[in-house]
């Protein structure tokens, strides 16, 4: 198996060729933060690894680069938003092969949340991939709002040669979310 090192970003592209109309806009978000010398945050992505396949490239070539990335992969952060489609886009792939073929713990990101205490009132934005995983023995998940310090505590913690997590609806409590300011 590959070094895993690196962190896999997915989220729904939603078909949009311009990136602001698309969840696209909270990866490039992450990229900013990673590249800004002034704020404390770090990100191995998976995508940078690898060579750039473009909206235009061939399925199987799509498929083929998804998965060497997911080989490299320690953890994946899944970016859910009330616009990601429950079948349909290739974000279903992803969760498909991550948790099926690479064991790969997800931090599923909710960008329109600003704490996360209740993952079940969540379930109405899960594309069907999750829905259909969430609940299985094994597979790991925790879920937190799109915020700089959960993403950064969330990917540096579990991974596949870190901490484990108990079930797909694990959640950081509310002690911690205050902490962070996330809740007062």
């Amino acid at each position: 198996m590959a070094n895993r090192t690196g962190t896999y970003v997915a989220f729904d592209g939603l078909g949009e060729t311009d990136p602001t109309k698309s969840d696209f806009k909270y990866y490039a978000t992450l990229q900013a933060w990673s590249s800004n010398k002034n704020i404390q945050f770090s990100l191995t992505n998976s995508h940078e690894k690898t060579d750039a396949v473009r909206d235009t490239s061939k399925r199987a070539t799509l498929y083929a680069r998804i998965q060497e990335r997911l080989r490299a992969s320690k953890n994946m952060l899944v970016i859910l938003s009330s616009k990601t489609r429950f079948t349909g886009s290739v974000l279903s792939y992803e969760i498909e092969q991550a948790i099926d073929n690479y064991n790969i713990p997800l931090i599923i990101a909710y960008p329109e949340f600003s704490s996360i205490l209740n993952v079940e009132g969540l379930s109405g934005i899960w594309p069907k991939a999750l829905t259909e995983r969430i609940n299985k023995t094994g597979v790991e998940a925790i879920h937190i709002p799109f915020a700089k310090e959960c993403i950064l505590n969330a990917i540096t913690r579990f991974h596949v040669n870190g901490e484990h997590l108990s079930s797909g609806k694990n959640y950081y409590n509310r002690e911690t979310q205050v902490e962070w300011g996330l809740i007062r």
